[in-house]
């Protein structure tokens, strides 16, 4: 297996990313009065989502490392809220695939926080 040395190589951070080309396709549909409100809240949890992946990625030691993950984590689960809230306002019909990113994601993280916390510096 090839070394990882850049958080592009992270299954969990390409994920991330197609989760925010999704979110910006997804709001482009939302009423214009949810530009300020939703559509910007859901677009920047979902940047947070694999920024905090990528910045997290080089940090140097595992607890830093493991932080930026969790806060990651932290953005993804209030994006999981606003999915049920626009499915609750019916500004989206269905939204079972986001949500099943949202949960592959969830679980990539902290499989990746746990490994991280986990790894011994050879």
């Amino acid at each position: 297996m090839d070394k990882i040395t850049s958080f592009t190589q992270l299954d969990v951070w390409k994920l991330s990313h197609s989760l925010v080309i999704d979110i910006y396709k997804y709001t482009t549909e939302f009423p214009q009065e949810e530009k300020y409100g939703l559509v910007s809240q859901m677009r920047r949890c979902a940047v947070s989502v694999a920024a905090n992946i990528a910045e997290g990625f080089k940090r140097i030691g595992r607890k830093d490392k493991a932080h930026f993950y969790n806060i990651a984590q932290a953005s993804l689960e209030e994006l999981h809220y606003y999915f049920i809230l626009t499915l609750d306002l019916a500004l989206m019909k269905e939204a079972k695939e986001p949500l099943n990113k949202i949960d592959s994601i969830a679980k990539m993280l902290t499989s990746l926080i746990r490994s991280t916390l986990q790894r011994h510096i050879s």
